[in-house]
């Protein structure tokens, strides 16, 4: 048996987290209009299991069930997303009133329950009608997303105490728009830059939008990892430098200072640049950080020989190298477990930003093992990830003692569900699903979450 995790702050918020796309299903049911993903999932190759997320874990009909497996957890507050199709089925205009009925209702679900609702506006499902005119490479999509916000706002924030504007916008300018590993499926490299300012100003305007509508407590939820030079060369520092700034710093600087960390970068990026960043630094509640595992970063490799992490694969004609780290354990996505990387992350990030550092929230943080049932008991041991957990939790309270300012911790996720490009052969969820059935049945790791939350610690 661990010892017991080191006591937290009485107000401390545990959560749990998940995302329209990946879990709610019905698809086309009450108005939802396309999104970028239901356009890429739709093409062959573009997941690996060749699945798609017409059902997923069915949550739009069984949203019910899933509260109360979170209100057992006893979790302070649940993170979601609002499909932005199902409330807006064109991205902009005419408002699907049904589906805005749908969050109204799991909103009220949620407070019954006396568990906090955190929605975020955008978890990477662009409007496919938004999408063919640019999506985020062009900046009225920003305006849109703005009008989107108001639009949620006014229904919503007379019972949402916490907002979380947009997640991950590294992710989808690198990965969708760079890489075409992700929807859109576009392969720009460094021409996707204008997706990074557009979801930035767009964070920016939603902020206004969410204030002018009454919300409070708004923040972003933004990808974090340390970066680590692989090697001692020059050459391997700078790549490691680069990567730091296209992954962390491209995102995390203009939102917290009001500037962006390379003034060759800003100039490639369109429109009026120093005007936006106005906008996008406005002041916010606090500041969300998704942390996964650091990555290891050199000089790229001869030209043969390109490098992948988590099934990614990077082409190796870019300035840098992603390397595997050697040594920790892997989850079955392939990721390294290193949760002392959590502390090293929250560290850096006040040494970077100050006083300029609102206050913080853990909103991502997880792992991938394909635990199953076992065939006689129906138990679902999953000790690697109790593990994980106990190690991040750990890792936070040390950073906590630090100084750094941290108010909650959300685990990814609640339950098993659609791993985008990965389809179902990740699972991530403190319940499994079965994806035949759609039965849940909490894990190993869902009890001793219920007991961590349950002693206060």
């Amino acid at each position: 048996m661990t010892a017991p995790v080191p006591e937290f702050p009485a107000d401390f918020l545990w959560g749990v987290s998940a995302s329209a796309f990946q879990i709610e299903g019905s698809l086309t049911a009450d108005g939802r209009g396309p999104s970028s993903w239901d356009a890429f999932t739709g093409e062959p190759g573009r997941v690996k299991d060749g699945s798609h997320a017409g059902v997923a874990t069915d949550h739009y009909r069984r949203y019910r069930e899933d509260v109360a497996l979170m209100a057992g957890l006893g979790v302070g507050a649940y993170r979601f997303s609002v499909s932005w199709s199902r409330v807006l089925p064109d991205g902009h205009g005419r408002v699907n009133e049904k589906g805005l009925d749908f969050y109204d209702r799991l909103v009220d679900e949620l407070c019954a329950s006396g568990i906090a609702p955190a929605p975020t506006l955008f978890h990477w499902d662009t409007p496919l009608a938004l999408e063919k005119n640019g999506g985020w490479l062009d900046r009225d999509t920003a305006e849109r997303f703005a009008a989107y916000a108001s639009v949620v706002a006014e229904r919503l924030a007379d019972r949402v105490p916490l907002w979380i504007t947009i997640n991950e916008p590294a992710e989808v300018t690198l990965l969708g728009y760079g890489l075409g590993e992700h929807a859109p499926g576009r392969r720009l490299v460094f021409d996707a830059l204008p997706a990074a300012h557009h979801q930035l100003l767009a964070h920016g305007l939603g902020v206004q939008a969410l204030r002018a509508a009454g919300a409070r407590q708004i923040g972003i939820a933004a990808s974090h990892s340390p970066i680590w030079t692989a090697g001692d060369t020059d050459e391997d520092r700078s790549a490691a430098e680069l990567y730091d700034l296209l992954t962390n710093r491209l995102f995390a600087d203009p939102v917290l200072t009001g500037a962006y960390p390379d003034e060759g970068l800003a100039s490639l990026l369109p429109g009026p640049v120093a005007e936006d960043l106005k906008t996008i630094s406005a002041p916010l509640d606090w500041y969300g950080v998704n942390y996964y595992n650091p990555m290891l970063v050199g000089a790229p490799r001869p030209a043969a020989d390109g490098s992948s992490f988590g099934g990614i694969e990077i082409p190796s004609d870019l300035p840098f190298a992603v390397r595997q780290i050697e040594g920790p354990e892997r989850t079955d996505f392939g990721w390294p477990v290193v949760p002392d990387g959590l502390r090293e992350l929250l560290a850096g990030l006040r040494e970077r930003y100050g006083d300029r550092l609102p206050p913080l929230y853990i909103t991502e943080n997880g792992c991938s093992y394909d635990d199953g049932p076992d065939p006689e008991t129906g138990r679902v041991d999953d000790t690697r990830r109790i593990a994980y957990h106990d190690g991040h939790v750990r890792a936070l309270h040390r950073a906590m003692a630090e100084g750094a300012d941290v108010r909650g911790y959300f685990i990814w996720s609640i339950l098993d569900n659609f791993e985008w490009a990965e389809g179902y052969r990740q699972r991530f969820g403190l319940v499994h699903v079965d994806y035949e059935t759609l039965a849940r049945t909490p894990k190993a790791s869902y009890a001793w979450y219920r007991d961590l939350i349950k002693s206060g610690r």
